[in-house]
């Protein structure tokens, strides 16, 4: 699996440290080690990254401000976030602006490239499949959705729903395959992230939000919060 990866890291001994674990899986990458050299970067050539790792404290411009500005330019680019933080609130913002995961430093190499190499896995196969996909067919129809996952497509009432990320594009499919049925956070956690998340629960609640807040823009509200235990689909009782 060859990869080309963004990495921003105003700290030289992490920033080597990364480079040298890419470098035994074969990996090529780029240092920014200021936030507007990150953005500057990326937007000379934002299709040559495969992923982005971004410390949140950064000089010039911190982790968020280059996170928002790089998902203006691309939605799906994996970005995972580093940051000597450990503050539920820092995870809920960073997690909620568009990162698709959150890495407390320190941190061990070896998780970090697990991580890198499951969220760029999505990505490849998702690509992979919707070049061979049929344009017409969808996996996945509820009353007001229509979802293809071989082409990461949702559709609400024909409208395509535009800049989901791969971690909102999962949850969504994730919930909408058994609508009315309750997930809980662990569950979820579970199910779309693929691993134990260290009982970071509210990495689920950021991504809830953000979600929402793109699907109403294409209609009423079709994922629901049960107070005390998660979340479920439901649009049987949304009007068209």
């Amino acid at each position: 699996m060859t990869m080309k990866i963004l990495i921003v890291e105003d700290d030289q001994s992490v920033a080597e440290m990364m480079s040298l674990f890419f470098k035994k899986e074969g990996w090529t990458e780029d240092l920014a080690v200021d936030g507007e050299q990150a953005v500057a970067m990326f937007k000379a050539n934002s299709t040559q990254y495969d992923l982005i790792t971004l410390d949140l404290n950064l000089p010039k411009k911190d982790g968020i401000a280059v996170t928002k500005e790089i998902r203006a330019l691309s939605p799906k680019v994996p970005i995972i976030m580093l940051t000597a933080r450990d503050t539920e609130s820092d995870q809920v913002l960073g997690l909620g602006i568009g990162a698709d995961e959150y890495v407390t430093k320190p941190f061990s190499p070896i998780a970090l490239i697990a991580r890198i190499k499951a969220l760029h896995r999505r990505v490849v196969i998702g690509q992979e499949s919707q070049i061979a996909a049929v344009k017409t067919d969808f996996e996945l129809t509820t009353q007001h959705l229509k979802i293809s996952k071989t082409r990461r497509e949702v559709l609400y009432d024909d409208q395509p729903i535009a800049n989901l990320t791969p971690k909102e594009f999962d949850l969504l499919y994730t919930i909408a395959q058994k609508p009315q049925q309750v997930f809980s956070r662990d569950q979820l956690l579970e199910l779309v992230w693929g691993y134990e998340y260290y009982g970071e629960e509210r990495t689920v609640d950021a991504h809830i939000k953000k979600l929402r807040q793109k699907l109403e823009h294409y209609g009423p509200q079709i994922i629901q919060t049960v107070w005390g235990i998660g979340y479920k689909f439901d649009d049987s009782k949304v009007d068209s």
